[in-house]
């Protein structure tokens, strides 16, 4: 939403966060909202416990329903997320049908064809690096949103999947500042 918007909301802080607990106490929900804050263009509300997408939506619908002249213009309402770092290793760095090299635009095409993929959202372009000057296969570099306990993260480590005949392998990583290392780079 934009600044103005925001603003008007916080002007109202404690009857939103009274409104906003009455509507989660008519879902039944375990959590209440203690307060608000914005930052910018982003409405902070901070609660007592972990929100489920049930609580998510309750929110959700109250602050549109608060807002309703820009509801289409606000985003939908999320948890504080944490960066995961993974590794798909065994990939082939050139096609072998067309000859290409694997960039990370190719990456992201081979992730969202996958199922094991579905959940996932990159938080940066994918990084190739070729294992050896004169190796054919590579190693993919991608940094995922995950929640705080890693949970996505931990779903695909150690999964395989399939790119015609090759078997690739995603790994866990660590943190990987985006300087490239590698003398091959």
């Amino acid at each position: 939403m934009n600044v103005e918007h925001a603003k008007y909301f916080i002007r109202e802080f404690s009857s939103h966060i009274t409104n906003i607990n009455r509507a989660l106490k008519n879902i039944k929900s375990n959590i209440m909202a203690n307060f608000i804050q914005t930052n910018v263009k982003i409405i902070i509300i901070s609660a007592n416990n972990v929100a489920s997408s049930l609580d998510l939506q309750e929110i959700e619908k109250y602050v549109k329903s608060t807002l309703c002249t820009v509801a289409d213009q606000i985003d939908s309402p999320r948890l504080p997320q944490s960066k995961s770092y993974l590794k798909i290793v065994s990939i082939p760095y050139l096609s072998e049908v067309s000859n290409f090299c694997l960039s990370s635009d190719k990456v992201e095409k081979i992730l969202k064809t996958n199922h094991i993929f579905n959940d996932i959202v990159l938080t940066s372009k994918s990084r190739v690096i070729k294992i050896s000057p004169k190796s054919d296969m590579s190693i993919v570099w991608i940094n995922i949103w995950d929640t705080q306990n890693r949970s996505k993260a931990k779903t695909i480590i150690n999964k395989r999947f399939n790119i015609s005949s090759f078997i690739m392998t995603v790994h866990g990583a660590n943190m990987n500042p985006g300087v490239s290392l590698c003398k091959n780079c």
